[in-house]
């Protein structure tokens, strides 16, 4: 043992072999020797020697029934060092079905799951730890939501990689995350391209529009939706921010805010004009667009009413892409709880939905 503790780990193999020779050794004597020969091989770092001698042990009828556990837990935890990662899960599925509860040896489990290329498993079973934690508010770790998320993609299970995303943005969120989060909704299949200026805008609320082309298009969207206040704010943060104004595409940006400048102070003037037409069609779709327009011109309650008003009207052609934007006019009008639960109504597999619950997610920080 002293050998063990001056970490002369093949020394005392050695010496563990010399003990092993010794013939009609008594049951407590075969015990000591395979202990001590899992402790020297820990020591002298060959992992799977180790890890045979501590799962001998724990079957050996001289161990202690106290230390049994202990051996296992370390035999599984020999095996992952030994990058058995297989035998490393089944020994930890052993070590809890006999009355283990280290945590530690949980987390060898799972990684040592993820490391086998069982990801279909590994993902169930960190989603169970997660969702229990959370069941008793202990907030999961970033590594445990990495993993997760990792184990999804893996398998290639989308559905399970957005939830997996949108709890890593909802407890750690770094502008990484939402990168991955806002990209992986745009890959979804059957993600509807008219969403382009819906994503822009997310992209805008988490800090996450980094381009000039970015803002450049966000920007024209919004003209072509007939909204120029609000591309005249995102022109506006493309040039504080830096990134609009300079290199080669300069010429191009000024342009382009002298064309929201333009394209407002014509909106400014009209507005209104439309409210009575919009008042009197057969669907709310107008009043919608009013109304929205109403919120970006600061005028949130006129705004706010006449799209209620085009929700109430009905007959829209797409309700959950009318239940977005509403959405994220109570947003702008600094109703946020308004917000999430519009948000939440908002349904269906063309990515309405998907916006919408990452909506939630950041509004829910936020509020």
């Amino acid at each position: 043992m002293d050998l063990i503790k001056n970490k002369k780990g093949k020394d005392a193999l050695a010496k563990v072999r010399e003990a092993e020779a010794v013939k009609d050794k008594t049951p407590f004597e075969t015990y000591m020797v395979e202990r001590v020969r899992g402790q020297a091989a820990a020591a002298a770092g060959e992992a799977s020697v180790a890890a045979q001698a501590f799962e001998t042990v724990a079957g050996l009828p001289a161990a202690p029934a106290g230390e049994k556990l202990q051996f296992l837990a370390a035999a599984a935890g020999q095996r992952y060092a030994a990058k058995d990662y297989r035998k490393a899960a089944e020994l930890a599925v052993r070590y809890f079905k006999e009355g283990g509860a280290d945590k530690s040896v949980r987390t060898i489990y799972i990684q040592a799951l993820y490391l086998a290329n069982d990801f279909a498993r590994a993902a169930r079973e960190l989603l169970a730890d997660i969702q229990s934690g959370e069941q008793t508010g202990r907030r999961p770790s970033e590594e445990q939501l990495q993993l997760l998320a990792n184990a999804y993609l893996k398998q290639k299970d989308m559905g399970g990689y957005s939830a997996a995303l949108e709890k890593l943005v909802a407890y750690y969120p770094k502008r990484d995350y939402w990168l991955a989060a806002i990209h992986n909704i745009t890959s979804l299949p059957g993600f509807s391209d008219r969403f382009a200026l819906d994503i822009g805008r997310l992209k805008l609320a988490t800090g996450t529009m980094h381009t000039a082309a970015e803002y450049v298009e966000t920007a024209q969207l919004s003209l072509q939706a007939g909204f120029p206040a609000e591309a005249k704010k995102i022109v506006d943060r493309g040039f504080a921010a830096g990134v609009l104004g300079t290199g080669p595409e300069a010429e191009r940006h000024r342009r382009l805010k002298d064309m929201t400048i333009r394209s407002l102070a014509e909106d400014t003037k009209t507005l209104g004009q439309e409210d009575a037409q919009a008042a009197a069609a057969k669907d709310g779709t107008v009043l919608i667009n009013i109304g929205y327009n109403y919120v970006l011109h600061g005028r949130a309650d006129s705004g706010l009413g006449t799209m209620e008003q085009g929700m109430r009207k009905g007959g829209l052609k797409r309700l959950d892409d009318a239940r977005l934007l509403l959405g994220q006019a109570y947003h702008l009008a600094g109703q946020d709880q308004k917000a999430i639960q519009t948000f939440k109504t908002v349904h269906g597999t063309d990515g309405a939905a998907a916006l919408a619950r990452l909506w939630i997610v950041y509004l829910g920080r936020a509020s």
